[in-house]
């Protein structure tokens, strides 16, 4: 039975309520590593249309390829509006900062969201088995997933949505608790933060 992510995890839907199906669009900074984690929520989630595009660059290349992107869709299928959410998944990393936040005010301009990770997209991975409010370096990362994986961990795998799906709803309840912690938010400094849970909670709205 597919089900619907919820603040206590994963339940089937109450019979009688569903929302309206939605196409999102979501293009990503890496080649492999977050759009085939976004690509298996095809597994889960039957009521959303995904659009996932990767190599996109770095931040400020992945919210204009997403814009050519959403110019492209709206001449082939002659909509003005091809998606309903368009989402920017980038790391922080080491990329400059006036860079960085020259991505957010961009996607900010078009209406854009942003799933972005300071440092890298692994410290989502990371949430599902602890909470963590100091810096990590992306090396970290990696020394602190096999443990936890209980296996080598390797920036192409295809199975890390499906090995981490059941822990989602920790990963949602530690991320937020982090975002929480800064006030104001500073993307560009606040190491480590995430907005992927973000993006998650969107797509599990139309969970069944």
């Amino acid at each position: 039975m597919l089900r619907r992510k919820s603040d206590r995890g994963f339940h089937p839907r109450q019979k009688g309520i569903r929302e309206q199906r939605q196409r999102f669009l979501i293009v990503c900074e890496g080649e492999k590593t977050e759009p085939q984690y976004f690509r298996a929520y095809s597994e889960y989630a039957n009521v959303i249309e995904l659009d996932v595009r990767g190599a996109a660059g770095d931040p400020l290349g992945v919210v204009n390829r997403a814009i050519e992107v959403r110019d492209e869709s709206r001449i082939n299928l002659n909509m003005r509006k091809p998606y309903d959410q368009i989402w920017c998944v980038f790391d922080r990393d080491s990329v400059p900062a006036q860079r960085f936040n020259e991505a957010f005010a961009l996607a900010n301009r078009t209406g854009f969201r942003i799933a972005y990770s300071n440092e890298a997209f692994e410290l989502w991975y990371l949430l599902h088995f602890n909470f963590y409010n100091t810096g990590i370096s992306r090396a970290d990362y990696i020394e602190k997933l096999v443990p936890l994986l209980g296996h080598n961990y390797t920036k192409n795998s295809s199975s890390m949505y499906r090995e981490l799906h059941t822990r989602q709803s920790d990963a949602i309840r530690n991320a937020h608790t982090l975002l929480a912690q800064y006030s104001p938010c500073h993307p560009v400094e606040d190491n480590p933060s995430t907005t992927v849970h973000l993006l998650i909670e969107e797509l599990n709205r139309f969970l069944v």
